[in-house]
């Protein structure tokens, strides 16, 4: 007698509770896509070829630049600017796509675990999604995020550093078909852009010491690799 598959939602359950890497989470929770979304599956990896191809995310700034100021509003309205929280020390920039990512959610998961060792060193984190207040409120309260959820609307902020890609018409479609997918009621804007998730860890200088860009959302910095460069941030 065969049983079922976990279901997917089941499956990212797991995978935020699992005691493993970032790296294996997001790589078992990828695999159950594969499984039980073939062609969802077929679908992001021609994404993520076409934005390997146009060299999406290359442009981003460096280890060595400084980072482009910001000032954000949080989930409650407050704003927050690259500024003041380098007076307190470093800082890890994270880029999410929204609340409705499990990636960016097992991610977001990951960073709150670490959170009191990244304080711990007189550092910070902060996460930036391109969505309205009551999303990034629910990414808030869901992820258990103990650190700033800012809103980037329209993709501004991710836009000057080059991290914005469109969608694309094969991906809206299969997103536009699945409850609780609607990016555009999310962001308040029909654009169907998002960020390309990525860190920037930048020192009290202001320039960037460490960074991970990868357009393949999958996928995202070490937690390791993360806190060592928070450490080593000057």
């Amino acid at each position: 007698m065969s049983t079922a598959s976990p279901s997917l939602e089941d499956v990212f359950e797991q995978c935020c509770d699992m005691d493993a890497s970032l790296a294996e989470r997001l790589a078992t929770f990828a695999e159950a896509v594969r499984t039980q979304r073939p062609a969802f599956s077929d679908a992001v990896e021609r994404l993520v070829r076409r934005l390997r191809e146009s060299g999406a995310g290359e442009a981003a700034p460096k280890p060595g630049d400084l980072m482009p100021p910001f000032v954000l509003p949080d989930e409650t309205g407050q704003l927050v600017s690259l500024e003041d929280l380098l007076r307190q020390g470093p800082v890890a920039v994270t880029f999410h796509r929204g609340h409705w990512c499990p990636y960016c959610r097992i991610s977001i998961n990951a960073l709150a675990k670490v959170h009191d060792v990244i304080v711990g060193d007189g550092a910070q984190i902060v996460a930036i999604i391109p969505e309205r207040q009551q999303y990034a409120t629910e990414f808030k309260i869901n992820g258990r995020i103990p650190f700033p959820v800012l809103m980037d609307m329209d993709n501004g902020y991710a836009m000057s550093l080059n991290l914005v890609f469109w969608m694309g018409e094969e991906m809206k479609e299969f997103m536009r078909q699945r409850p609780g997918r609607d990016i555009a009621k999310f962001q308040g804007n029909e654009s169907w852009m998002l960020p390309i998730p990525a860190t920037f860890v930048v020192g009290r200088s202001g320039r960037i010491s460490a960074r991970f860009v990868d357009p393949d959302y999958r996928k995202r910095m070490t937690i390791d690799d993360l806190v060592a460069a928070l450490r080593s941030a000057t």
